[in-house]
């Protein structure tokens, strides 16, 4: 589907390091179990993140950042992308200089309310790249926590092109409105809306939070499906078992795929007789509709849904 398909959206590569790879599900893995990481990657997630944040004890801190520099030095996590949240600023600094020389592939910042949080992260790794002579870039992720962040989500997904995502956290958000989180997340919907439309107008992917109720899968269903209409695509996993449920709910369902490969056969049909216009059947269709359905379909053959031929 190249050549005028190129022309109407830009097809993703091959590179496994690419800025728009799959980040359907991350697999949150605590710092400080090293018990966690060797068979992480067996789950099947996207990406997988090395947590230095939340789930590890201040105490604990020191340990778990050699813990997590070991784990990329030396396990095998098979071609899922390796995320490390570091802590908030300005701890997080130290642990930037501990992981970065082990080329995680990207980095995610707590708790980012300004665009100079971010500019100071990509400023701390460019040095320490420089100095360690590495070549591979390595991708940012803001994690939005409160409504300071939400209000500056343009400016931080601007804040440098090492950008790749935008994501909220749901709970440190709600406590700082004070509101309840639930179920149905009518409370954060505002911020979700607002963090999607700026990750569409910056060009990066917007990421949602995770489901707390390790239990609940068929609201982790629920919420993965609306995640995907709000314009999400993916949400953190704090459990193994999430990963499947969150891939289906992110899917495209085969009625939508059947549809973008009609469009996508009548837009490449009316090249190849020199037309300007598609049609389908009786139906003129628009350039947005062939627009979407490419990219409906390019981002279901990265899921495997439709092949390559």
């Amino acid at each position: 589907m190249r050549g005028a398909l190129a022309d109407l959206v830009d097809l993703p590569d091959r590179d496994p390091h690419r800025r728009d790879r799959l980040r359907r599900s991350r697999l949150y893995l605590p710092g400080s179990e090293p018990k966690y990481f060797i068979n992480a990657a067996l789950h099947g997630p996207d990406a997988i993140i090395l947590d230095l944040e939340d789930s590890v004890r201040y105490g604990e801190k020191d340990a778990a950042r050699l813990l997590v520099r070991n784990a990329l030095r030396g396990v095998d996590f098979c071609g899922v992308e390796r995320m490390v949240r570091i802590n908030q600023l300005p701890l997080g600094l130290a642990d930037l200089d501990e992981v970065i020389p082990e080329e995680p592939d990207l980095i995610l910042i707590p708790k980012v309310e300004r665009a100079e949080q971010v500019m100071e992260v990509d400023r701390r790794i460019t040095r320490i790249r420089q100095v360690a002579d590495m070549r591979q870039s390595i991708w940012l992720m803001p994690i939005l926590e409160s409504a300071v962040g939400i209000e500056n989500a343009l400016a931080i997904a601007n804040a440098t092109p090492n950008v790749v995502a935008l994501t909220i956290g749901l709970e440190d958000y709600t406590a700082d409105l004070g509101v309840v989180k639930t179920a149905e997340g009518h409370e954060s919907l505002y911020a979700r809306t607002r963090l999607v439309n700026a990750a569409r107008a910056s060009g990066v992917q917007a990421i949602d939070s995770v489901y707390g109720d390790v239990g609940d899968m068929d609201g982790l269903r629920r919420w993965g499906e609306m995640s995907r209409v709000l314009g999400f695509e993916g949400m953190g996993c704090i459990h193994p078992l999430q990963i499947p449920v969150v891939h289906q709910a992110f899917a495209p369902s085969p009625a939508e795929i059947e549809r973008a490969l009609k469009v996508v056969a009548a837009f490449e049909e009316a090249q190849q007789r020199g037309l300007s216009v598609v049609s389908l059947g009786s139906k003129m269709v628009d350039p947005p509709v062939v627009n979407r359905a490419l990219k409906l379909v390019e981002r279901a053959k990265q899921m495997g849904l439709v092949g390559n031929s």
